[in-house]
């Protein structure tokens, strides 16, 4: 089975990243609350056995989102979510009496380009549940990293509100709840929210300086041979991996992104 890349060695500290995670089959197997609050007891452990800096999270009934931000080690985030994923999985096969895979292969990261398409990314994640038709309003949903950011109190957070406070561009962590209460207002507002799996199926997303700037550190971390052509239709596009198979991981070697891969959001499905 093909496996998806991940590029975390690759690039400097302060790079946020979007990880999705399925469920085998995209089978429901989060769908007890239980099983989803042990996903984010694990979490913690991740936290504070690996110093995983924790920006934003849901836990659907058959998948997980989760925004993390990228430091100084490269394999912080990697052993996080082996840890979560496995423990996870062991967890619930042993309690099921069940064999078999629980997760669908492995889990997808993007890196996000700060700013507009951060605050994007993190109204995209707020807004699971209701997309899925499952609560009017994302603080109706417990295992969330909105319901956490606009209580009142918070017993043992799992999102670093002060890093998270710098990336938002608000005053202080005391005005992170008004400015998500807001934004997710003006979202609900607009309508209903759609489904888009750029957010989950790309490599990056941003603008096309940030795009080139991941594109050109690929290219010297591969070694091989990428075409300098990009698409000037728009000034939003995702980089994507050749749409044939993820690859294997084979230490250094990677498939190859080439001009074919930076594509302008607004026409990607």
């Amino acid at each position: 089975m093909p496996r998806a890349n991940r590029y975390f060695r690759f690039f400097p500290a302060g790079y946020p990243w979007h990880i999705t995670h399925r469920c085998h089959n995209r089978d429901f197997l989060l769908n007890i609350s239980y099983d989803r609050a042990r996903w984010r007891d694990w979490l913690r452990t991740a936290k504070e056995r690996f110093g995983l800096r924790v920006l934003n999270y849901c836990v659907t009934c058959n998948h997980i989102h989760l925004l993390v931000l990228g430091t100084d080690d490269p394999y912080r985030i990697s052993k996080s979510m082996q840890l979560i994923a496995g423990s996870t999985a062991e967890g619930y096969n042993f309690r099921k009496g069940r064999r078999g895979a629980f997760w669908e292969d492995r889990y997808h990261a993007t890196v996000v380009e700060t700013g507009n398409y951060f605050l994007r990314c993190m109204d995209y994640i707020d807004l699971n549940m209701v997309r899925a038709g499952v609560v009017k309003d994302p603080g109706d949903w417990v295992h969330c990293g909105y319901r956490e950011l606009t209580m009142k109190r918070v017993r043992n957070p799992l999102i670093d509100r002060e890093v998270l406070s710098e990336l938002l561009g608000v005053a202080d962590t005391s005005a992170i709840r008004a400015h998500r209460q807001q934004s997710i207002t003006t979202n609900l507002g607009s309508g209903p929210s759609k489904c888009d799996k750029r957010w989950s199926t790309s490599i990056a997303v941003g603008g096309k300086t940030f795009v080139s700037t991941i594109d050109n550190i690929l290219k010297k971390a591969s070694k091989a041979h990428f075409s300098n052509a990009m698409q000037q239709s728009a000034d939003q596009l995702v980089v994507r991996e050749p749409s044939v198979w993820y690859g294997t991981d084979r230490g250094d070697q990677m498939c190859c992104l080439g001009g074919s891969n930076l594509v302008p959001w607004d026409v990607t499905a």
